[in-house]
Parts: C-alpha cells; structure tokens; sequence
C-alpha cells in the first residue's frame, strides 16, 4: 500500500549539493510525515474501533491524511476545530475540502480530551503527538541509516522543519539508537515552525524524558509568525521549484529552507532534506499570496 522506503535524490540548490528524502511520494493521498506517524494505526488492527476523533486547525495536513487513514480504515472520522471561516465554508478548498469528500464530519467547537470518548473511538492528539508516532518513524531512522551504509556515508546531518516536532524528536531517537555501536554519525536539526524554540522544547519533553535523544533545534534571529505571509518564504519556494523541478510545501518548508541555509555549521557536512509532503495545503497558500504579492506571482 505504502511505497517504502521512500527514494532519495539528489539536488543542487544556492550552489549547495543536498540528499532529499521523498517522502512526499510514500502514497498518492498518505504520505509524507503523516504517513510516519499514522503508519501504526495501518498496521495494526482494531477491531473495536468505530470512530476516529481529532482537533486541529481547518486546513490541518494532519486532517486530510487522518480522513484518508479513517476511510481506508472504514471508520467514521470526526474533527475538532475551533472555528472555520465563513469564507472556507462558502468556498472550500485544500485539505478542508479534501477531507470533507473523504467524509469528514466537522465540529466548530473546542476539541474534547480522549477520557470523554467511549472504547469504540480512536483519539489521535492534534498533528499525530504521541508515542504511537515512534512505530513509523523509527522505519524512516532504519531506512536512512541503510542508505548512509550503502552510500558508504559515515557522517551525514539531516534537517526538518517542525510543527509539534515528534518526527524530528523521535527520528533523532532512534537515529542515536541505531547508530549506538556503529561508526556512524547522524544527526537531526530542526527548526520550529509553529513557536519558538522554548515551545519545541516543550514538546519534546512530553513525549521524551532523556534531553540526550533530542535532535538540536536552529532557527532565524528574526521571529517568524506561523501561517503569515512572507515576501521571503514565497520567493524561496519559487526558487526552490525553479532549481530543483521539485514542489515543496508552502507553509513549512520555505521556512526550512531559509533556516537551513543561514546555518552554515550544518551544511558542513553532507545534508539530508526530509520533504514531508503537505502539498495540498498548497491550494489555500497560494491563493493569500497571489492576492498579496501578485507582482511575483505574475513573473
């Protein structure tokens, strides 16, 4: 069902030569991270569950794929938003509506905590943080590691921007994990997305007690602000499809790629970019910055 492991090419971009991990191409409509973190939830059973449940924001990668996961899984899905404009629901669009045509009932209320539903629903935490996570990321660490040892690459630095940072925190765990007893040296930078660097942190303890397995967290002097627009961020990923002939994710990745490139103690090394998908989000994105830099959109 899942194409694994996912293929890792070559590119060049700002005369800098990066190893990019697609997992963006794991399944046509699973893919990317959420692919990792819901992979649990495939490849076990369960035969109580009738109803998967989750909360997050309208246009959620995570819902999408956890609407994709409940339909192949047969079970109803219900999502939690706090609020849903009036725009997106006279004109839905991105995953909003892609979730809604796989059956996605939405609530327009605060999202619930899982000690309130019965022992037929599954409740899956806003963005896949949990420990369930780990089964699929820990595939990912495996199939990296393989691929260091047949391209003969002892030392190699990987990079993913991050939301909650479970795939990060526990890419870095099992990476350490693996590599324990080997000449191998393979380690995670990240970068918050979502927060600052306090707020990543955060997230790692709660699903990690040892600070010695966190991946080392980078970011930009200036502060960014999740979901605004950025006259930078936009041009980067026209750069970045222009040079490499690969779409990225308009929400996440600009913001990576930016944060990577101004850490030059990163690309000392040889670099692996994790592309972890998220390109239907890219519908709604496009749509804010055609409306506010429409002098780059029509170059």
């Amino acid at each position: 069902m899942l194409t694994l492991p996912s293929p890792i090419q070559s590119i060049t971009f700002e005369n800098q030569h990066f190893y990019l991990k697609r997992d963006d191409l794991i399944h046509p409509d699973f893919s990317g991270n959420k692919a990792r973190k819901f992979h649990y939830f495939l490849h076990y059973e369960f035969p109580n569950i009738q109803k998967l449940v989750s909360y997050g924001s309208s246009q959620s990668n995570a819902m999408y794929s956890l609407s994709v996961l409940a339909k192949m899984r047969g079970w109803e899905f219900v999502y939690f938003v706090d609020h849903v404009s009036d725009y997106l629901k006279e004109n839905p669009h991105g995953n909003y509506k892609a979730a809604l045509d796989n059956g996605m009932v939405i609530c327009e209320q605060q999202a619930r905590k899982r000690e309130q539903f019965g022992n037929d629903v599954l409740f899956i935490e806003e963005g896949g943080r949990q420990r369930e996570a780990e089964y699929g990321i820990r595939l990912l660490a495996e199939e990296i590691i393989a691929w260091q040892k047949d391209n003969s690459i002892d030392e190699l630095n990987v990079f993913l921007p991050s939301g909650t940072g479970t795939t990060a925190l526990f890419l870095q765990k099992n990476l350490s994990l693996f590599t324990l007893d080997s000449s191998l040296f393979t380690k995670v930078y990240t970068c918050p997305c979502v927060g600052d660097s306090n707020y990543l942190q955060k997230q790692f303890k709660q699903l990690e007690p040892d600070a010695k397995l966190y991946p080392k967290i980078v970011a930009l002097q200036q502060k960014h602000h999740f979901g605004k627009l950025y006259r930078e961020n936009y041009e980067i990923w026209l750069k970045l499809q222009q040079e490499t002939g690969v779409i990225f994710d308009l929400l996440y990745d600009p913001l990576g790629w930016r944060t990577l490139l101004a850490h030059a103690e990163v690309l000392q090394k040889p670099v692996m970019y994790i592309h972890q998908g998220g390109l239907l989000g890219n519908e709604s994105m496009l749509k804010r910055y055609f409306r506010k830099f429409p002098k780059i959109s029509s170059e």
